[in-house]
């Protein structure tokens, strides 16, 4: 069997495991393991990934953040460079202030890595689309708004130019700007 194909489907597992139990915010609270698939599939798709460890570290990348995994046990399974990149565009929960952690990835988006400025890229993309689509319930129109502003900052910073994944985030982010002012 293909290596790439069975490093991509042990992600998908490991990551579907970990994420068991948990839903999206958004009023059909739907499974969580969900969204870490549309990133991976935004990345093949829209973005032309082929590269089975960025794949990989998208299906991974809210494991470390979301649940109890760890980078080391992540380096185990899947190699040091998807553990990294995974640990990259992980928020760091020992800020506790929320708007503190949100300026972080704006402070971190330019020293990412070529893959995990994919995944984040990627993730972002995601997060766009269901903001537009199907919003976290109790958001408002402004909050919806803020977000999709902040996106777009911390996307501007990435160090990825000339790649079909803006295109996709920009076309995300213009659809959903109008949703939300509908």
């Amino acid at each position: 069997m293909d290596n790439n194909l069975v490093l991509i489907l042990k992600a998908a597992n490991f990551a579907a495991d970990k994420h068991r139990g948990q839903l999206r915010k958004e009023a059909e609270s739907t499974a969580y393991i969900n969204h870490p698939l549309q990133v991976a599939r935004i990345l093949a798709e829209d973005g032309g990934v082929s590269d089975p460890e960025i794949i990989a570290a998208a299906l991974l990348h809210d494991t470390i953040e979301d649940t109890a995994t760890t980078e080391s046990e992540l380096a185990a399974h899947f190699g040091v460079r998807v553990a990294s990149m995974v640990a990259e565009v992980t928020d760091d929960k020992s800020i506790t202030d929320k708007a503190q952690r949100k300026q972080m990835q704006l402070v971190n988006a330019p020293h990412k890595s070529p893959g995990a400025a994919l995944v984040k890229l990627a993730d972002k993309t995601s997060n766009v689309r269901d903001v537009g689509d199907r919003p976290a319930v109790g958001w408002s129109e402004e909050r919806r708004l803020n977000y999709l502003d902040w996106a777009k900052q911390v996307v501007d910073a990435l160090p990825v130019s000339n790649h079909p994944l803006k295109d996709a985030f920009e076309a995300s982010l213009a659809r959903s700007l109008a949703l939300v002012k509908k």
